[in-house]
This record gives C-alpha cells, sequence and structure tokens, in this order.
C-alpha cells in the first residue's frame, strides 16, 4: 500500500455523468444510509428518474455502490479537509459529501467538472452545505493523514472495510494476499455468464464476437465466460435472447460442478438444491442432470423462491419442479447453498460490510449447522451432500463442516479435488475444500464441502 489515496478509475468504465444521473445515485444513497438495502433504493432511484439514458442509469448505478464501497476512505478524507460526518448534520449532507469527494478522489474529477452535478438549487434537498464550501472541499490540497500501526486496520481504512473483519481475515491469510483480496472486493464486479446447451464455449464466443461483444472464457469454470465489453450489450444479443447465456459468478458455477459423482456426469440423476434461491445455482444443475434427470427446488424465502419459478418458466427448462414440502429423500445429491454473511459477495453488495456484525455470524454459523443437521437427517443412504456458502469466513464454512461432522458419525468428507483436476484444483481448493478467493478466481469468494452419507 503505497499511498491511501486511490489511482482514478478508467473513464470509459463510469457511463456517463450527469445532474440527473448524480441526483439518482445521490437519493440511492441517502435511502442505503437509512437502512434500504442497496439494489431496492437504486432501483427505485432509477425509476423515479426521468429521462434519464442508458450510461447515464449505468453511471448512477455504478455510483451508488462506490458510496458504499469507499465509505469509510471518503468519511477519513472529509475529516482531514475538516469536515469530519459527526460536523455534517443531515444524511442527504453526508451523502453530498460523499459523492463530491468520490468524484475527486476516484474519478479524478474537479471542481469544473462536479458543480455542475451537485450545484444549488438541486441536486438533493434539503441540503445545508452551499456551493463554496463544497468546491473548497473538492480543490483543497489532501494530505496523507496519519495511520495507525496494525496492518489489518490500515488495510481496512484504505479499502474501507470494518476493522473487526479485516481483523479475521488477517487471521487466514498474509498481508500481501489480505491486501489483494480486498482490494478484488473493492471492483466493480465483471459480467460472467454460464454457456448453457447446446453446443460448445467456443461456439458461443464466436458468436458473440460476430454480434460485437468483447468476451473471453475463464478457463478455471468449464463453461464460464467474462464480457470484456463494458457497454452490457450482451443482453441484447441473439445468444443471449435465445437462452445460451446464463448471468452467474464463477465460483457459484464451480459449487455446481462440484456436485457432480467421481465418475464425472450427473445425467440421469435427481438433486435437490435445497435453497435455491433466485435459481442461479438451479438453472446449472438442471443442464447437468439433462432431460432424463430432475432437479428439486425449494427456498424458505417465497419471494425468491418465486425469482427461480420465473427462470425456469422463461427459459422453458422442463426438468425442474417446485414441491412443497421437498421430498429430500428421493434425491441423491443435495445441495445446501445456506444463508451466509455473504462476505465474498461485497463486490456486488457492498453496502452489507456495514451491516455485519460478529454477532451476525455468530447467528449465521447456528443456521447453517442447524439447516444442515436437518437436510442430513431426511437424506437417503449414500447421498452426497455438497454445503456450500459465499462466505470468506471460517466460522460459516471449515468450522460448520467440523461442526457437522463430530455431530454426525454418519457422515465422511470427500475431497473436493478429485472432481475438479488436479491442476484445477491446486488453484480452487485448500485441502479437501472448494476454496475460490479473488484475485486468484474472477469473481466473488465462495467455499463448498461434499459430505457422504454411509450406505445403509
Amino acid at each position: 500500500m503505497n499511498s491511501l489515496w486511490p489511482t482514478p478509475l478508467d473513464p470509459s468504465h463510469l457511463g456517463r455523468p450527469s445532474r440527473r444521473a448524480a441526483t439518482a445515485a445521490i437519493e440511492a444513497h441517502v435511502a442505503v444510509l437509512r437502512g434500504e438495502p442497496l439494489k431496492a433504493s437504486l432501483a427505485t432511484a432509477l425509476r423515479e428518474a426521468e429521462g434519464l439514458g442508458g450510461q447515464e442509469r449505468r453511471f448512477a448505478a455504478l455510483a451508488v455502490r462506490e458510496l458504499s464501497r469507499h465509505q469509510r476512505l471518503l468519511d477519513l478524507a472529509a475529516r482531514t479537509l475538516g469536515h469530519p460526518p459527526g460536523k455534517v448534520g443531515l444524511t442527504e449532507d453526508q451523502a453530498l459529501l460523499r459523492y463530491a469527494l468520490w468524484r475527486r478522489l476516484f474519478c479524478g474529477e474537479s471542481w469544473a467538472r462536479i458543480g455542475p452535478e451537485v450545484r444549488l438549487p438541486g441536486p438533493v434537498r434539503p441540503r445545508t452545505i452551499k456551493d463554496d464550501l463544497l468546491s473548497k472541499i473538492v480543490e483543497s490540497p489532501l494530505s496523507e493523514p496519519p495511520l495507525p500501526e496494525s496492518a489489518a486496520e490500515r488495510l481496512a481504512i484504505r479499502y474501507s472495510f470494518p476493522n473487526w473483519l479485516v481483523e479475521r481475515l488477517a487471521a487466514l491469510h498474509s498481508e500481501p494476499v489480505l491486501e489483494a483480496l480486498l482490494a478484488a472486493l473493492d471492483e466493480e464486479p465483471s459480467l460472467h455468464f454460464r454457456v448453457r446447451p447446446s453446443g460448445t464455449r467456443a461456439e458461443v464466443l464466436a458468436q458473440l464476437v460476430e454480434e460485437g461483444v468483447a468476451a473471453e472464457a475463464v478457463e478455471l469454470a468449464p463453461d464460464a465466460v467474462r464480457i470484456a465489453d463494458a457497454s452490457h450489450r450482451v443482453f441484447e444479443t441473439k445468444v443471449m435472447k435465445s437462452g445460451r447465456l446464463q448471468v452467474q459468478d464463477v465460483g457459484s458455477q464451480l459449487i455446481a460442478e462440484v456436485c457432480r459423482p467421481l465418475s464425472g456426469s450427473l445425467e440421469g440423476s435427481i438433486v435437490a438444491d435445497v435453497c435455491a434461491g433466485a435459481g442461479g445455482k438451479t438453472l446449472a444443475l438442471a443442464d447437468m442432470v439433462g432431460t432424463t434427470g430432475r432437479v428439486l427446488a425449494g427456498d424458505r424465502s417465497r419471494r425468491r423462491l418465486s425469482q427461480a419459478r420465473e427462470r425456469v418458466r422463461d427459459l422453458s427448462v422442463r426438468n425442474v419442479s417446485f414441491p412443497h414440502p421437498l421430498p429430500i429423500g428421493e434425491a441423491q445429491v443435495l445441495l445446501v447453498d445456506a444463508p451466509c454473511s455473504g462476505t465474498g459477495s461485497l463486490g456486488r453488495e457492498p453496502d452489507q460490510k456495514w451491516k455485519l456484525t460478529p454477532k451476525a455470524i455468530t447467528d449465521f454459523q447456528a443456521t447453517q449447522l442447524s439447516l444442515l443437521e436437518e437436510v442430513a437427517r431426511e437424506a437417503r443412504p449414500g447421498a452426497l451432500i455438497v454445503y456450500a456458502t459465499c462466505s470468506l469466513l471460517p466460522e460459516e464454512n471449515d468450522e460448520v463442516v467440523r461442526g457437522f461432522l463430530e455431530k454426525s458419525p454418519g457422515f465422511t468428507l470427500e475431497p473436493v479435488a478429485p472432481v475438479l483436476g488436479a491442476e484445477r484444483a491446486a488453484v480452487l481448493c485448500d485441502g479437501p475444500f472448494l476454496r475460490p478467493i479473488p484475485p486468484r478466481v474472477p469473481g466473488g469468494g465462495f467455499f463448498a464441502a461434499r459430505l457422504r452419507k454411509a450406505q445403509g
């Protein structure tokens, strides 16, 4: 970490800034500060904004995520300039100040560019910060403040994470690995897709090139594709509209792959996706079991399960059903993608890092262990349970698996590596577990373990 203050982003990745886009971004951030989820706040702000073009919407969405993503560092910059957050009375003022400092520090802009986006009589009211004060904050020299001696706390400040979370990660990783991980979680996530049947990934990539979309294979997962084109034109392509591509993180694709038997194929199997959520892994498993297999999907959240039903219907997938209660005893393979802290997905949901607490991690651990034990009781003899999370913390991963095995003598832990092969396992596995961690693996951080129930 050479400097506390960042190198500005590539302007081509920003979209198009404007006064209306700034208004939407700041209003959404105000809603986040008042406790609303970032995704919902952004959706509301964009819906209420009139006349925003596609590139303006893209800028507003990026800005909202960035204001949460870099919240701690932006507030330190404000303090260093003599305007600590506690001195700023209104939530609207706090959001406005963060926006102006983000445009300065992370976009490299001057008041000449920032001013038209935020000058009175807008973009957000009520407001007590006058234009002259805001311009002074943007244009005044910014010195390097004194930093704590603790390496973990320095990194927590630079990459805007809570101290407690970085301290837990620091116990697992060396300082260079930890810094790379935090930096990766601070990046705007790339778009990753899974290529769906039928045909090959190479054919889909060729079709994308024909349609003018830059894309490349991600070799760590057999069907993964990264979109290098920042315009999001991929969603308008024929290959996307034909159902050949599904948005899915690389680590999420790997979890579905870990559900395979050592023989290499799930074709014809019955698989239960116990915590199906919005159905991303459900669809991947449906493609893996083929027309002769079945996927049984369930989730405790009716809202999320309705999203899964809709995705299954939109893609005309016919081998997925949603029975209630879920007949767990029918499945040869059970995926338990348990509710978790989402610490591996903070690149996509940066507001969550300010909502998480150590107590929440303890609560998640209790829920995860209880859920795993419940599924294990109903699983048929010989069944494979794949336990998975999108958490980086051992409390939700290794410790849950160990606690389960201590209470469940009828289960054994199977290593993941033989399913993936030695070359990929060297990058993706940690002992018996799947543990893809950014930036070594693109996208978010994930975990999976294979648990086998004894026969008879």
